[in-house]
């Protein structure tokens, strides 16, 4: 029964952190995620990573963007896709660079440099999503750039990863090919099953004599995407997100929405807030205290201005174009993905993973308030 203690310190503190952030001027998630790292092994060890810890997180942060597609304005989303797509590839190409700089300053093999590349490159934008819907931002012109530009970002970080798996990593080859083909299946699939599949099975579902039976209907859609983008070698998130895409087309969204984020907010998305602080362990971390210093500062600033390059360049202002470059900035579950994927393979050297954790974890802990002090300049956002 451990976990039944683990849930209720976490619930109790994620609130109580959630609220202390929130009268301090900062976003509630900030709190939420300093908790982890208390409660975890870095500092009082009250809660350790487990197989409990894993599933409720993985749920919890399907369930946020999810309901981040169901808040979504898919015509703001449209209208924006040439600047997500350049935000992307700008919050790639310079954090790229970067993390290889930093590979070869401290003399890293060819391929491991790459690799610090490639875990910089990454983005996960659910952070950035929860501090966007605390704000009401989700659905400005901003808001939907970042959101677009993190599903552009996973495709292009695993198409990296695999390409340098297949000439570098210890294991099995990579078919790039395949993996591209993959890809594009997954938003033809998406695309045809959200447009006409997902309405009808919601139709058919809604009038069943059970309880909750449209909630039913729109967690068993949401985990069906969430599944079938893994198997095509996307995040599941992306998948969780498409599915609130579709659902937010049909009447039962406000339904949804409502029903739904009860269930998310009371129970796993703050599981998911407090499972990124407990990678967290300073063991061994003093005699890299440089590398983690320099590498956390080259991964904030790459994707902050390459982000926000890439928004300049398709006619946002100065102050939206670092909107934007703020909420690229933190890695979160991706980074740890690849990291731990890395290691597998041999791309990321043992002595290093804790120190690049470290630097996932600070990025991530670094978007909230950023992104909240870059909303509170007095120009008005969204300008060309």
């Amino acid at each position: 029964m451990e976990f039944v203690l683990y849930l209720m310190l976490i619930i109790l503190f994620t609130k109580l952190a959630g609220d202390l952030s929130v009268r301090l001027g900062q976003p509630s998630v900030l709190g939420k995620l300093i908790v982890g790292i208390i409660l975890g092994p870095a500092v009082l060890g009250w809660i350790q990573n487990g197989e409990f810890i894993h599933y409720f997180s993985e749920i919890g942060v399907l369930l946020l963007m999810f309901i981040a597609g169901l808040e979504t304005d898919l015509d703001q989303l449209r209208k924006n896709w040439k600047s997500a797509f350049a935000v992307a590839v700008g919050g790639i190409i310079l954090p790229f660079l970067g993390g290889f700089a930093i590979g070869e300053m401290f003399g890293f093999a060819y391929h491991n440099a790459m690799f610090m590349g490639v875990i910089l490159s990454a983005t996960s934008v659910s952070i950035s999503v929860q501090v966007l819907k605390d704000m009401n931002k989700l659905n400005t012109r901003e808001g939907s750039t970042i959101l677009g530009a993190a599903v552009v970002d996973d495709i292009l970080v695993v198409i990296l990863l695999a390409v340098l798996m297949s000439f570098f990593g210890t294991g099995e080859s990579v078919s790039i090919g395949l993996l591209i083909t993959k890809k594009v299946l997954f938003f033809a699939v998406a695309l045809v099953v959200g447009w006409f599949v997902v309405p009808r099975v919601m139709k058919w579902m809604a009038p069943l004599k059970v309880t909750e039976a449209v909630i039913a209907a729109a967690l068993m859609i949401c985990f069906a995407f969430a599944y079938f983008a893994e198997i095509m070698g996307m995040a599941g998130i992306i998948g969780a997100f498409a599915a609130g895409i579709a659902i937010s087309q049909t009447s039962f969204k406000h339904t949804v929405e409502s029903k739904l984020e009860p269930i998310a907010y009371s129970i796993f998305v703050p599981v998911f807030f407090v499972s990124i602080g407990l990678n967290v362990s300073f063991e061994g971390v003093g005699s890299q205290l440089g590398f983690v210093l320099l590498l956390t500062v080259i991964a904030i600033l790459t994707k902050l201005f390459g982000g926000g390059l890439g928004a300049r360049l398709t006619g946002f202002n100065n102050h939206s174009s670092l909107i934007i470059g703020s909420g690229m900035i933190s890695r979160g579950e991706v980074a740890l993905i690849i990291a731990a994927t890395g290691l597998q393979s041999g791309l990321l050297q043992q002595q290093y993973f804790t120190s690049v954790i470290i630097v996932v974890i600070v990025t991530t802990l670094v978007t909230p308030p950023l992104l909240k002090f870059m909303f509170r300049d007095p120009v008005r956002a969204g300008g060309k």
